[in-house]
């Protein structure tokens, strides 16, 4: 009897173990580490996506004092920083913090569009220095090397501003911009056109949208479900190779306000180190 009630503990506590495992929504960081012949010294990045307007310790502390920690060079938002439902005090808080020690870059996402508020987004941004691209291109000059970022608006654009480039308009423009000479970095939402956006020659596109396929299991799934992917997703989250050139998926940072649970997912906040061969 002793020996059963042993087993039924352990298995107890295994379970349980299981259950935190499965459902921990702790901040996680994710490293990436790129080499090129095109920047001679190294290039920091970070890179974040799909926030909706979710909070991270007070004053999103947790977020700031990670990327100060890391010291990039310039901080990408890849979209969804914003929400269609919650209130944005949280993205405004980290918005208000961060473009003030870095050089910020953004892209619209699809939630943001079905806002119905995507031009007060947008003014509010540029009123805070955050350059915003929407089939543009931006020189970035770190350490005597030229990072290109361009950037794209989501595929929602062309429902809900039919007066602005539609997003293959866009990516078109962009793609001029495009040079051998320099590393070419494409900020987009949505991973899954990546056909599309390697059509062209860039180096590097960045992307969320995926929420890390919402869940997974670890070594065997990386992703059960992502949004214009479907079911078992290709492009859930981490880092692919096309052609020798690098697509990075964040699986976001949403994470309280998401109508799912994440399942062996974290939210996560991603430095992408670009360095030479």
């Amino acid at each position: 009897m002793k020996k059963i009630l042993k087993i039924s503990i352990l298995c107890l506590i295994i379970v349980i173990i299981i259950l935190f495992a499965a459902f921990d929504n702790r901040l996680k960081i994710v490293n990436y580490k790129i080499e090129t012949d095109c920047i001679s010294s190294s290039v920091k990045i970070a890179l974040i996506a799909d926030l909706h307007c979710c909070l991270y310790g007070e004053n999103q502390s947790e977020l700031i004092d990670a990327i100060d920690k890391y010291k990039p060079d310039a901080v990408l938002l890849a979209g969804d920083i914003f929400d269609d439902y919650y209130v944005n005090d949280n993205s405004h808080i980290l918005i208000n913090n961060i473009v003030q020690r870095y050089k910020t870059y953004y892209v619209s996402g699809n939630h943001e569009w079905w806002s119905g508020k995507m031009y007060e987004h947008f003014e509010y941004l540029k009123n805070t220095g955050v350059t915003v691209l929407r089939g543009d291109s931006n020189y970035l000059t770190v350490n005597d090397n030229t990072i290109v970022i361009s950037g794209i608006d989501d595929p929602e654009v062309n429902v809900y501003d039919t007066s602005y480039k539609t997003y293959e308009e866009q990516l078109k423009t962009i793609a001029v911009d495009i040079s051998s000479e320099y590393y070419n970095v494409l900020l987009a939402h949505r991973p899954e056109n990546s056909k599309q956006y390697f059509a062209y020659d860039f180096d590097l596109v960045l992307s969320g949208h995926a929420h890390g396929g919402q869940g997974r299991i670890p070594f065997v799934l990386n992703g059960f479900y992502a949004p214009n992917q479907g079911f078992f997703p290709d492009l859930a989250g981490g880092i692919y190779d096309f052609d020798n050139k690098k697509m990075i998926v964040s699986r976001g940072l949403s994470r309280e306000n998401t109508k799912l649970p994440r399942i062996f997912n974290r939210p996560e906040l991603v430095f992408v180190s670009l360095s030479n061969k």
